[in-house]
């Protein structure tokens, strides 16, 4: 791997690489960010130039208080594009078909967003901006992780070629990609795993952080967003959605459509999925397991069976602690809990939402997106939502996460520009 200089940013001007010289081939870099002197030639002739016309000068972007405000912002790597088609070549069949065209500058960025209890608390995000020439504008594409159990695999600690968003970034998207509540700035407090409403804070509080940052950078976007995950990061996409829809932010407005994959979005359906795999697995304590008589158990019982259910959802051997709340509403047969605090897929969308699941996931089953599927539709969303399959042989729960980046980069592609 070839050796990386941190940049250090500085509050009075943008501190994106300056310009470099580099080859040019079918690669767009950093060349670009070359400065150029602004006006006419000076040769002879008599005749003139007319002036480019200039844009109207952006409104400005005023920082926020409270969550979405922006605490600080440190650059990370400078990422080649060669970097990055090597990773690319060392995955495989596992990487996306993806060609980078550009490099990508990659930051953290410090924001306030809510824990599991509604408290304020200090995340973190990686931030990756294409490196094109300067002025360019950008699309830009909030990518939600799946569950991961390590610290390490959060995307502001493993800013890296290989990483997901960095590579999504050189394809010419500003990505952002939240940390989480549990990772990161914000390791000391708990995972509030599908929580919906600390989920979506994380990312849409990212959104506006990200957006003031990139205005005192000097960073342009075009208005245009795209929101997309697998897994946890489907389900964190969906809860998004939902709650800019309902709200009133800035980038409601700019939202595009939305791509997710194989997210737990019915929780409960999903919970007793896991919990027939417990049964089969745990032939005695099987005997007393059944939804509805799950709350008749023992405090002591109750937690065996949660602890039991959690180690199948996200394995034995983390080092973030993952909130059980959503465990705790379904062993006491909380259904009214389960809805108000987890589930995502009984609302209405008002732009394209494509959904992605293979029939053969035992992680997250299928009906998790046919369910949500059909309950969109009944409320009207008509062919605003819509479920494609993933084609994979098989079609297990990892055996499509390169098939979904595919579909998710092709979906994005019918309509971003600026690329």
């Amino acid at each position: 791997m070839s050796q990386r200089r941190d940049l250090t940013p500085s509050p009075q001007r943008r501190t994106m690489p300056r310009g470099r010289r580099r080859a040019l081939g079918s690669l767009a870099l950093a060349s670009g960010l070359l400065l150029t002197a602004c006006g006419g030639s000076g040769g002879g002739g008599g005749s003139t130039v007319p002036d480019k016309p200039t844009e109207p000068p952006e409104p400005p972007v005023l920082p926020v208080s409270g969550p979405g405000e922006l605490k600080r912002a440190t650059a990370l790597k400078l990422i080649s594009s060669g970097e990055i088609q090597a990773a690319i070549s060392a995955a495989g069949p596992k990487a996306p078909s993806l060609t980078p065209r550009y490099a990508v500058q990659t930051w953290r960025l410090n924001y306030l967003t809510i824990d599991g209890s509604g408290a304020s608390v200090e995340a973190s995000a990686l931030v990756c901006v294409p490196v094109k020439p300067a002025g360019s504008r950008s699309p830009v594409l909030s990518y939600q992780h799946g569950t991961t159990t390590k610290d390490a695999e959060a995307p502001s600690n493993h800013a890296t070629a290989d990483e997901a968003a960095v590579v999504m970034a050189s394809a010419g998207y500003v990505v952002l990609a939240a940390d989480y509540v549990g990772y990161g700035a914000s390791k000391d407090r708990p995972h509030p795993y599908l929580q919906s409403t600390p989920t979506a804070a994380a990312v849409n509080d990212l959104l506006t952080a990200a957006r003031y940052w990139r205005y005192t950078q000097g960073i342009k976007d075009n208005k245009q967003l795209f929101l997309g995950g697998y897994s946890e990061g489907g389900y964190a996409s969906v809860a998004a959605f939902r709650a800019l829809q309902s709200g009133a932010s800035v980038h409601k407005a700019q939202l595009q459509m939305t791509v997710a994959g194989a997210g737990p979005y019915e929780v409960d359906r999903v919970l007793d999925d896991l919990l027939a795999k417990v049964k089969e697995e745990n032939k005695v304590l099987g005997l007393l397991l059944n939804p509805g008589f799950l709350k008749l158990l023992g405090d002591g019982d109750r937690r065996k069976v949660r602890d039991l259910l959690l180690d199948k959802a996200v394995g034995k051997d983390a080092d973030v602690v993952f909130d059980p709340t959503f465990l705790d509403l379904y062993l006491v047969d909380d259904v009214a809990g389960i809805e108000a605090r987890s589930n995502v897929y009984d609302w209405k969308p008002a732009l394209p939402l494509w959904l992605y699941h293979g029939r053969e996931d035992a992680t997250v089953s299928y009906r998790a997106s046919s369910d949500t599927l059909s309950a969109m539709q009944q409320r009207g969303a008509g062919n605003l939502v819509s479920l494609t399959d993933c084609t994979a042989q098989p079609s297990g729960h990892l055996d499509c996460v390169q098939p979904f980046w595919n579909f998710m980069l092709q979906k994005f592609g019918t309509a971003a520009k600026d690329l």
